[in-house]
């Protein structure tokens, strides 16, 4: 691929979308926004705000939002894909007709498709086969991205060079995107350290201390890394930015919802109430099960993201989570 990547569409509209659009525009891209809310249309193209979605952040970069699909993706040399992880699909069979071919779809929601359990590069190449998948993922929070505040993240595509080029494109004084083909470690850790971070953000809201914490996201990551890796992932891409980095930062703060997802169960509220409609969606509650069955296929030992699994189905209460947890038998600790 020698294309040179001018121009940007984004999928999505909300904080990270508009995030990312940023990060884009001050690379010195051209960017087109696809968003739903037409509030939102309006005040990005008439204020340069999305008070919306981050509220009290201006900014100077030219970014054109748009309610029409065709607008935004018509001659893109690359999409970033900032729709929800279970949504892929659906956005993807509706951006195809307009894409360029062998055009970088670049997903930056973190999450397994729930239906058939396969990562999203996975759903790309099934319903838009003329495209190229890849993946941004890493320690990465929105209002962060927006302000303009210094951010590492990953990019990979099974080309690296493709890769390398979306890593260029995107690369600004505030916004270092390394690149990788290790397209597979990327999506892991990108989605399991959203179900391990509702696990840390339990044991926070129930009270059981920062001891606790810090040990469920060090056993997260011999988790996260023991899959990883039978699913060929490579050990430095999940020691990495993408894996070990977005694990710390995601199990460790409120700006995280799976972490506040995880807080809430803690402080009593239910899973049910939580999934239900106009609450602020939670990809790790979605990947919980699918992580759980991969593990099993793949005979993998994952015991947090199982626990997690029951928690959120309602199975168990943060109580016995703990009982069960600490109950287990005796073990050597080895890595992964």
């Amino acid at each position: 691929m020698t294309t040179a990547l001018n121009k940007i569409a984004v999928i999505g509209g909300g904080s990270w979308g508009t995030a990312l659009a940023l990060a884009a525009a001050r690379a010195g891209r051209e960017v087109s926004l696809w968003a739903r809310d037409a509030e939102t249309i309006a005040a990005i193209n008439a204020s340069k705000q999305n008070p919306k979605y981050l509220p009290g952040i201006e900014w100077t970069e030219q970014i054109t939002a748009t309610g029409i699909l065709k607008h935004a993706v018509s001659g893109a040399d690359a999409l970033l894909l900032v729709t929800p992880a279970q949504t892929t699909r659906a956005m993807t069979e509706a951006i195809r007709p307009f894409l360029k071919p062998a055009t970088p779809i670049v997903l930056c929601a973190k999450g397994i498709e729930q239906s058939t359990g396969q990562l999203l590069s996975e759903v790309i190449k099934s319903v838009a086969p003329d495209a190229i998948p890849a993946a941004l993922s890493g320690p990465s929070f929105a209002h962060d991205v927006a302000k303009g505040l210094p951010t590492a993240v990953t990019i990979a595509a099974e080309d690296g060079a493709v890769a390398d080029q979306l890593s260029a494109a995107l690369a600004s004084n505030s916004f270092r995107p390394y690149a990788t083909d290790d397209l597979i470690g990327v999506q892991i850790g990108g989605a399991l350290k959203n179900v391990l971070a509702i696990a840390c953000g339990a044991a926070v809201g129930y009270g059981l201390g920062a001891s606790a914490q810090a040990a469920l996201t060090a056993r997260g990551f011999a988790e996260l890394t023991r899959l990883g890796m039978a699913l060929n992932a490579r050990s430095e891409t999940l020691t990495g930015l993408s894996g070990l980095g977005d694990l710390v930062l995601t199990c460790s703060s409120t700006q995280s919802r799976n972490f506040a997802f995880g807080l809430k169960i803690g402080q009593g509220r239910t899973p049910q109430e939580l999934v239900a409609p106009g609450q602020k969606l939670a990809e790790g509650a979605h990947s919980a099960n699918i992580a759980v069955a991969l593990a099993a296929e793949y005979g993998v030992d994952m015991p947090i993201a199982n626990t997690v699994s029951q928690i959120v189905a309602g199975k168990i209460d943060v109580a016995q989570a703990l009982s069960d947890l600490m109950t287990r038998p005796l073990k050597r600790e080895t890595h992964p």
